[in-house]
């Protein structure tokens, strides 16, 4: 069986044998036999398996058996922020999975939707996909939009990738400690470096983040982002690359804050113009408790409605 698989902004740059891999839930050692065997290709011709992938091309790759979907899994929590008959934006919780990377798994976000919207397993590119427009990192909470449709699916996959910066508009709400500029736009090229974490390198993907500091105490500010490219993990690395990670995100040298099992990193909204009505759609999330929880105690005077753009 041969598998079609187009590169999106979020994998360009990526090297084909780990873009193959997380596409495919496939192992090392299957993306081994893929690669000494010839049996994968790039817009046609073989490359080597550390070739950079580029966005808008194809890669094929010939397999044994049809990679297993995701199975549904009602156990798992699903909080909508919104739904229609094209499209569900569902809330997600630090700590879950956006999409199973092996087959069988559970307790994803992909699993939680086809429980309740069976229909989406065929929507996407990916078995795994589900009907999915776009991620976010295990570690971040917020606003995730999914489609129900085929046709739904293409236009916000077009709208994601697509050149316009005016498309999307995607907001998150980051603590973070270092000096940092009242307000400011971070335009600093992005590179992979190793399997799933990006470095700020010369000659990487063109990326630009829009901040402004919303508080601050001490060392501490809380930020409003715009991301205005989307990059893997642009938000974390574009902030630590100015002297301003987020905290709890070691990854990127973030400070560690006591009884925080994760980074503070919340998609607070998203706005899209929608597939079938042409109208914009913007969405909300409300920031979590274990945030709020964090920030009175880093910046108990500051004046923050939680949730808002």
């Amino acid at each position: 069986m041969k598998r079609a698989l187009v590169v999106g902004e979020d994998a360009a740059g990526q090297r084909i044998d780990l873009f193959v891999g997380q596409q495919l839930a496939l192992s090392r050692s299957k993306l081994k036999a893929l690669f000494e065997g010839e049996k994968v290709r790039l817009d046609g011709r073989k490359v080597r398996k550390g070739h950079a992938v580029g966005k808008g091309q194809t890669v094929e790759v010939e397999l044994d058996d049809a990679p297993q979907g995701p199975v549904a899994d009602a156990g798992a929590p699903l909080a909508v922020l919104y739904e229609d008959d094209a499209l569900v934006v569902v809330d997600k919780p630090a700590g879950m999975p956006a999409q199973p990377l092996q087959p069988g798994e559970k307790g994803t976000v992909v699993n939680a939707l086809l429980a309740r919207y069976p229909e989406m397993a065929q929507v996407g590119d990916d078995p795994r996909e589900a009907g999915l427009c776009h991620r976010l990192d295990v570690e971040t909470s917020g606003v995730l939009l999914a489609a129900r449709s085929r046709p739904a699916w293409e236009a916000m996959r077009s709208a994601f990738s697509g050149d316009s910066r005016e498309a999307v508009d995607k907001r998150y709400l980051a603590l973070v400690t270092g000096p940092l500029a009242d307000a400011g736009e971070i335009d600093v090229p992005l590179a992979h470096a190793g399997d799933h974490v990006n470095a700020v390198l010369e000659g990487g993907r063109p990326a630009l983040t829009r901040f402004s500091v919303r508080a601050r105490r001490g060392e501490y500010a809380l930020v409003d982002v715009q991301l205005v490219t989307g990059v893997l993990h642009q938000v974390r690395a574009h902030l630590a690359a100015v002297g301003a990670p987020i905290v709890g995100d070691a990854t990127y040298g973030g400070r560690p804050e006591p009884g925080l099992g994760r980074f503070f990193l919340h998609a607070v909204s998203l706005g899209v113009t929608h597939p079938t009505t042409g109208r914009r759609l913007h969405v909300e999330s409300e920031l979590p408790a274990e945030l709020g929880q964090v920030l009175d105690r880093r910046l108990p005077d500051r004046s923050l409605a939680d949730g808002a753009a």
